[in-house]
Protein backbone atom coordinates (compact mmCIF):
# COMPACT_ATOMS: atom_id res chain seq x y z
CA UNK A 1 0.00 0.00 0.00
CA UNK A 2 1.43 3.69 -0.90
CA UNK A 3 1.96 5.73 2.10
CA UNK A 4 0.18 8.94 1.30
CA UNK A 5 -1.61 11.93 3.71
CA UNK A 6 -3.58 14.50 2.87
CA UNK A 7 -2.46 17.91 3.76
CA UNK A 8 -5.49 20.68 3.04
CA UNK A 9 -5.67 20.86 -0.92
CA UNK A 10 -2.19 18.48 -1.45
CA UNK A 11 -1.57 15.24 -1.44
CA UNK A 12 1.75 14.24 -0.67
CA UNK A 13 2.85 10.65 -1.27
CA UNK A 14 5.98 8.13 -1.03
CA UNK A 15 8.90 9.95 0.03
CA UNK A 16 6.83 13.42 -0.37
CA UNK A 17 5.43 12.51 3.13
CA UNK A 18 6.03 14.53 6.04
CA UNK A 19 6.61 14.11 9.40
CA UNK A 20 4.58 16.54 10.97
CA UNK A 21 1.37 18.80 10.70
CA UNK A 22 0.45 22.53 9.88
CA UNK A 23 -0.90 22.57 13.85
CA UNK A 24 1.72 20.86 15.42
CA UNK A 25 4.29 23.44 13.43
CA UNK A 26 2.17 26.33 14.62
CA UNK A 27 2.14 25.33 17.99
CA UNK A 28 4.71 23.71 18.86
CA UNK A 29 7.06 27.35 19.20
CA UNK A 30 10.45 24.92 20.06
CA UNK A 31 10.61 23.85 16.63
CA UNK A 32 12.64 26.41 13.71
CA UNK A 33 11.06 29.76 12.67
CA UNK A 34 11.69 29.05 8.87
CA UNK A 35 8.58 28.33 7.75
CA UNK A 36 8.04 31.94 7.83
CA UNK A 37 9.96 32.99 5.25
CA UNK A 38 8.54 29.56 2.67
CA UNK A 39 6.07 30.51 -0.49
CA UNK A 40 2.98 29.37 1.30
CA UNK A 41 3.35 32.02 3.50
CA UNK A 42 4.30 34.77 1.23
CA UNK A 43 1.05 34.27 -0.09
CA UNK A 44 -0.56 34.76 2.86
CA UNK A 45 1.32 38.31 3.14
CA UNK A 46 0.57 39.00 -0.25
CA UNK A 47 -3.17 38.36 0.60
CA UNK A 48 -2.77 40.77 3.41
CA UNK A 49 -1.81 43.51 1.18
CA UNK A 50 -4.02 43.30 -1.30
CA UNK A 51 -6.69 43.24 1.56
CA UNK A 52 -4.95 46.20 3.50
CA UNK A 53 -4.74 48.36 0.19
CA UNK A 54 -8.35 47.96 -0.96
CA UNK A 55 -9.59 48.60 2.61
CA UNK A 56 -7.51 51.49 2.72
CA UNK A 57 -8.45 52.77 -0.70
CA UNK A 58 -12.07 51.61 -1.58
CA UNK A 59 -13.86 54.81 -0.59
CA UNK A 60 -11.03 57.15 -2.15
CA UNK A 61 -13.32 58.71 -4.73
CA UNK A 62 -11.93 60.28 -7.82
CA UNK A 63 -7.98 59.94 -7.76
CA UNK A 64 -4.94 60.48 -10.52
CA UNK A 65 -1.63 59.03 -9.60
CA UNK A 66 1.30 61.15 -10.06
CA UNK A 67 5.26 59.95 -10.47
CA UNK A 68 8.19 61.25 -10.41
CA UNK A 69 12.08 61.28 -9.26
CA UNK A 70 12.84 60.70 -5.75
CA UNK A 71 16.10 62.20 -6.17
CA UNK A 72 14.10 65.83 -6.93
CA UNK A 73 15.51 67.91 -4.88
CA UNK A 74 13.51 70.54 -2.94
CA UNK A 75 14.86 73.47 -4.68
CA UNK A 76 14.58 71.69 -8.28
CA UNK A 77 11.57 73.31 -10.24
CA UNK A 78 10.00 70.18 -10.82
CA UNK A 79 9.74 70.01 -7.05
CA UNK A 80 8.04 73.42 -7.19
CA UNK A 81 6.15 72.00 -10.42
CA UNK A 82 4.79 69.03 -8.51
CA UNK A 83 3.33 71.39 -5.42
CA UNK A 84 1.55 73.26 -7.85
CA UNK A 85 0.30 69.74 -9.95
CA UNK A 86 -1.19 68.58 -6.44
CA UNK A 87 -2.87 71.62 -5.74
CA UNK A 88 -4.57 71.92 -9.00
CA UNK A 89 -5.61 68.38 -9.13
CA UNK A 90 -7.65 69.25 -5.47
CA UNK A 91 -9.07 72.18 -7.40
CA UNK A 92 -10.73 69.87 -9.90
CA UNK A 93 -11.83 67.38 -7.64
CA UNK A 94 -8.83 64.76 -7.39
CA UNK A 95 -7.03 62.80 -4.53
CA UNK A 96 -3.49 62.66 -5.52
CA UNK A 97 -1.93 59.36 -5.33
CA UNK A 98 2.09 58.85 -4.99
CA UNK A 99 5.04 56.27 -4.21
CA UNK A 100 5.21 58.00 -0.98
CA UNK A 101 8.59 58.83 -1.39
CA UNK A 102 10.68 61.79 -1.12
CA UNK A 103 11.25 64.00 -3.85
CA UNK A 104 8.62 64.72 -6.72
CA UNK A 105 6.16 62.29 -4.80
CA UNK A 106 6.71 64.42 -1.75
CA UNK A 107 5.84 67.31 -3.30
CA UNK A 108 2.52 66.63 -5.22
CA UNK A 109 1.54 64.96 -1.68
CA UNK A 110 2.46 68.38 -0.35
CA UNK A 111 0.95 70.20 -3.06
CA UNK A 112 -2.38 68.26 -2.29
CA UNK A 113 -2.43 68.49 1.60
CA UNK A 114 -1.68 72.27 1.90
CA UNK A 115 -5.03 72.57 -0.48
CA UNK A 116 -7.32 70.62 1.58
CA UNK A 117 -7.16 67.26 -0.51
CA UNK A 118 -7.09 63.72 0.24
CA UNK A 119 -2.78 62.95 -0.31
CA UNK A 120 -2.04 59.15 -0.49
CA UNK A 121 1.05 57.59 -0.45
CA UNK A 122 1.57 54.14 -1.47
CA UNK A 123 5.42 53.31 -0.28
CA UNK A 124 7.37 49.90 -1.06
CA UNK A 125 9.65 48.36 1.13
CA UNK A 126 13.26 49.46 -0.38
CA UNK A 127 16.81 49.25 1.66
CA UNK A 128 17.59 53.06 1.31
CA UNK A 129 14.16 54.43 2.36
CA UNK A 130 12.62 55.28 5.51
CA UNK A 131 8.62 55.22 5.49
CA UNK A 132 6.30 57.94 3.43
CA UNK A 133 6.67 61.45 3.44
CA UNK A 134 4.92 63.20 6.41
CA UNK A 135 2.90 64.80 3.36
CA UNK A 136 1.19 61.24 2.97
CA UNK A 137 -2.04 61.89 5.11
CA UNK A 138 -2.70 58.49 3.85
CA UNK A 139 -0.20 55.90 3.71
CA UNK A 140 -0.15 52.60 3.03
CA UNK A 141 3.16 50.83 2.84
CA UNK A 142 3.77 47.77 0.40
CA UNK A 143 6.34 44.61 0.32
CA UNK A 144 5.58 43.63 -2.92
CA UNK A 145 5.65 45.63 -6.25
CA UNK A 146 2.82 44.01 -7.92
CA UNK A 147 0.57 44.44 -5.38
CA UNK A 148 1.70 48.10 -5.06
CA UNK A 149 0.86 48.38 -8.92
CA UNK A 150 -2.62 47.27 -8.84
CA UNK A 151 -3.09 50.10 -6.19
CA UNK A 152 -2.28 52.57 -8.25
CA UNK A 153 -4.08 51.46 -11.37
CA UNK A 154 -7.60 49.81 -9.24
CA UNK A 155 -7.90 53.52 -7.84
CA UNK A 156 -6.22 56.06 -9.94
CA UNK A 157 -8.27 57.36 -12.77
CA UNK A 158 -5.22 58.46 -14.80
CA UNK A 159 -1.18 58.83 -14.44
CA UNK A 160 0.86 62.27 -14.76
CA UNK A 161 4.36 61.98 -14.87
CA UNK A 162 6.94 63.68 -13.77
CA UNK A 163 10.32 63.49 -14.75
CA UNK A 164 11.98 60.85 -13.27
CA UNK A 165 14.44 57.29 -13.24
CA UNK A 166 13.98 53.38 -13.67
CA UNK A 167 11.30 53.32 -11.08
CA UNK A 168 8.93 56.27 -13.04
CA UNK A 169 9.48 54.56 -16.06
CA UNK A 170 8.31 51.03 -14.97
CA UNK A 171 5.25 52.63 -13.63
CA UNK A 172 5.09 54.72 -17.40
CA UNK A 173 5.16 51.37 -19.08
CA UNK A 174 2.85 49.28 -17.10
CA UNK A 175 0.18 51.77 -17.65
CA UNK A 176 1.04 52.12 -21.27
CA UNK A 177 0.79 48.55 -21.53
CA UNK A 178 -2.40 47.79 -19.78
CA UNK A 179 -4.34 50.74 -22.13
CA UNK A 180 -2.61 49.08 -25.24
CA UNK A 181 -3.88 45.83 -24.12
CA UNK A 182 -7.43 46.94 -23.12
CA UNK A 183 -7.09 46.09 -19.51
CA UNK A 184 -8.33 49.62 -18.66
CA UNK A 185 -10.03 52.05 -20.74
CA UNK A 186 -10.19 55.80 -20.64
CA UNK A 187 -6.97 56.34 -19.05
CA UNK A 188 -4.97 59.59 -19.95
CA UNK A 189 -1.64 59.39 -19.09
CA UNK A 190 0.50 62.35 -19.48
CA UNK A 191 4.05 63.33 -19.49
CA UNK A 192 5.13 66.81 -17.94
CA UNK A 193 8.54 68.00 -19.62
CA UNK A 194 8.88 68.15 -22.81
CA UNK A 195 12.47 68.65 -22.70
CA UNK A 196 12.86 65.91 -20.30
CA UNK A 197 10.69 63.31 -22.65
CA UNK A 198 11.86 64.52 -25.78
CA UNK A 199 14.69 61.75 -26.58
CA UNK A 200 12.18 58.92 -25.16
CA UNK A 201 9.35 59.56 -27.63
CA UNK A 202 11.81 60.28 -30.58
CA UNK A 203 13.16 56.64 -29.76
CA UNK A 204 9.26 55.48 -29.81
CA UNK A 205 8.66 57.03 -32.98
CA UNK A 206 11.71 56.80 -34.97
CA UNK A 207 13.28 52.90 -33.66
CA UNK A 208 9.97 50.94 -31.49
CA UNK A 209 7.49 52.66 -34.88
CA UNK A 210 9.67 52.07 -37.62
CA UNK A 211 10.48 48.67 -37.01
CA UNK A 212 7.07 47.43 -36.40
CA UNK A 213 6.94 47.31 -32.84
CA UNK A 214 3.98 49.36 -32.22
CA UNK A 215 1.78 51.00 -34.12
CA UNK A 216 0.80 54.53 -34.79
CA UNK A 217 -1.89 54.32 -32.41
CA UNK A 218 0.04 53.70 -28.91
CA UNK A 219 1.90 57.09 -29.40
CA UNK A 220 -1.77 58.51 -29.27
CA UNK A 221 -2.16 57.22 -25.54
CA UNK A 222 0.57 59.88 -24.23
CA UNK A 223 0.21 63.34 -24.37
CA UNK A 224 2.99 65.34 -23.48
CA UNK A 225 3.03 69.00 -22.33
CA UNK A 226 4.67 71.56 -19.80
CA UNK A 227 1.16 72.98 -18.75
CA UNK A 228 0.49 72.14 -15.86
CA UNK A 229 -3.18 73.06 -16.65
CA UNK A 230 -3.64 71.39 -19.84
CA UNK A 231 -2.27 67.93 -17.49
CA UNK A 232 -5.22 68.53 -15.25
CA UNK A 233 -7.82 69.28 -17.86
CA UNK A 234 -6.84 66.18 -19.33
CA UNK A 235 -8.11 64.28 -16.31
CA UNK A 236 -11.43 65.63 -15.71
CA UNK A 237 -12.19 65.33 -19.53
CA UNK A 238 -11.49 61.89 -19.33
CA UNK A 239 -13.00 61.72 -15.73
CA UNK A 240 -16.62 63.32 -17.22
CA UNK A 241 -16.17 61.00 -20.37
CA UNK A 242 -15.19 63.75 -22.94
CA UNK A 243 -12.12 61.93 -24.10
CA UNK A 244 -12.83 59.44 -26.82
CA UNK A 245 -11.22 55.67 -26.08
CA UNK A 246 -7.71 55.42 -27.69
Amino acid sequence: MVRSKQKGPIIQRRDQVDGSTTDQRLLDSRGPSDWVHADPWRVLRIQAEFVEGFGALAELGPAIAVFGSARTPADHPTYALAERLGGALVAAGFAVITGGGPGAMEAANRGTSEAGGVSVGLGIELPWESGLNEWADVGINFRYFFARKTMFVKYSQGFIVLPGGFGTLDELFEALTLVQTRKVTRFPIVLVGTDYWAGLLSWMKDTCLTDGKISASDLEMLTVTDDIEEAVKLMVDARDGRVVDP
